[in-house]
């Protein structure tokens, strides 16, 4: 076993979950931290809830420098139970608000006191999952729009954290992954209309994305890539 540690915010998600178990089972990574919104991980946090992120923070950095993080989180239906919007018509600045507080601002806000941590002399990857419906170039369909919006911000955030990172440690990559459908809570109302083999397990989605992250390199930073390693446009 390495020395290598890694690091999983919302283990407690079915993609979470899955990726937390199979980078335990690898023997890659000598210690695998879990961070949850509840107990049963070796930190809380609140997406919301800046120090929270920032004791997280300190946690993880008692245990020494970081290889791989990964942030599993995300939301497509509010807490009042909507869906993501079919038209501009029910835009609500609210619910807009609410979504963009917990796909981007809070990953973000993961970046800013987590990717200090990352190794400086050797790779490190830092992965935060997005959504193909977050591409501005694949967006064929319209509608969705909070959620559509506050990923693609979440892959520009990915893009400018890329070259910050770049001049602290050039063998450090950041990068944004679609996981595909994936049978959890999130996909629930939509699996019906996805093809039997277009909906993953959440084992499948997480040996899937673990391996496009193991066949990145430094060009790779920067980038959006779905769970097959092929590259989306912004």
């Amino acid at each position: 076993m390495s020395g290598k540690r890694a690091v999983i915010f919302g283990a407690s998600g079915g993609i979470g979950a899955a990726i937390t178990t199979q980078l335990r089972r690898s023997g890659d990574f000598a210690t695998v931290l879990t961070g949850m919104r509840s107990e049963g991980g070796d930190f809380r946090f609140d997406l919301t809830d800046e120090p929270s992120i920032a004791v997280a923070a300190s946690t993880i950095a008692a245990q020494g420098s970081v290889d791989l993080v990964i942030v599993a989180t995300g939301v497509l239906h509010t807490d009042d139970g909507h869906g993501p919007e079919k038209s501009w018509r029910v835009i609500d600045p609210a619910r807009m608000a609410h979504v963009f507080a917990l796909n981007t601002i809070g990953p973000a806000l993961i970046a800013k006191h987590v990717l200090p941590l990352l190794n400086r002399d050797r790779r490190a990857v830092f992965a935060a999952l997005s959504a193909r419906v977050g591409s501005i170039g694949d967006n064929r369909l319209g509608g969705w729009h909070s959620y559509r919006a506050s990923k693609a911000a979440l892959n520009m955030l990915i893009r400018t954290f890329a070259i910050e990172l770049a001049h602290r440690n050039p063998e450090a990559i950041a990068v944004a992954l679609h996981p595909g459908t994936v049978e959890t809570s999130l996909s629930a109302p939509f699996q019906r209309s996805v093809l039997h083999e277009r909906l993953f397990s959440p084992q499948t989605c997480a040996q899937a994305l673990l391996s496009v992250i193991d066949g990145m390199t430094p060009k790779d930073s920067g980038s959006f890539f779905a769970w097959d390693g092929q590259p989306i446009p912004f």
